[in-house]
């Protein structure tokens, strides 16, 4: 089964104007960038895994199912942006500014947070786990989770896994908000076999079990 995610485009800006533009599902591990201007930009079904946008602006853009983890946003600057069901996982926020940013369904772990600016931990719509969450799952879907592995596209995302082999209870717990049990192992087990190609978000995974034949 073919996923329809762009490959990976390395982000290497300085002192660069780049406002209004289109960078959805866009792969952008490892780019670096510095006192950068993307305002106005979409940037939904993004991974910004490992990648480093210090001193840049975001102003009013858009990250729907965009994922952050092991970021770098150093003095940066989201005003206005827009947050939706979003992943922060181990972000370096000081001095980022969130002033009337909006928050839908929106995951902070292991990041702290006292360092940012203008960001509302009592918003609802805002969720902070000091470290990844532990769930109970049953047997049956352990299992389909761990089996996942056995796909290299699967593996290689890092999406159901940890850098020591564990289960990524955070990700489990979200495709549980969105499948029940049952559909959930069926689901897992209906990647493992089908995925042929790189993949970088958790979004896909959540498209492709929605999108499987029903038996």
């Amino acid at each position: 089964m073919a996923v329809n995610q762009r490959t990976k485009r390395n982000f290497h800006y300085n002192n660069i104007e780049k406002k209004d533009k289109n960078f959805m599902y866009q792969n952008l591990e490892g780019s670096n960038c510095y006192n950068c201007n993307f305002a106005g930009s979409n940037f939904d079904y993004v991974n910004f895994r490992g990648a480093h946008f210090k001193s840049s602006s975001f102003m009013k853009c858009s990250f729907k199912w965009s994922e952050f983890i092991g970021t770098n946003f150093r003095k940066s600057n989201f005003k206005n942006a827009i947050f939706e069901n979003t992943i922060f996982d181990s972000v370096k926020l000081q001095d980022v500014d969130f002033k009337d940013a909006k928050f839908v369904n929106t995951i902070f772990v292991s990041t702290d947070i006292s360092k940012a600016k203008n960001l509302d931990i009592n918003n609802p719509e805002i969720r902070i786990f000091d470290k990844m969450p532990k769930i109970e799952i049953s047997e049956d879907l352990k299992n389909a989770a761990f089996a996942t592995f056995s796909n290299k596209y699967i593996k290689s995302s890092r999406l159901l896994d940890t850098k020591e082999g564990a289960l990524n209870y955070l990700n489990i717990m979200i495709l549980l908000e969105n499948f029940d049990e049952e559909t959930l192992i069926k689901g897992l087990n209906f990647i493992t076999a089908e995925v042929d190609r790189d993949f970088y978000t958790l979004s896909y995974i959540i498209k492709l079990i929605k999108n499987m034949p029903i038996s």
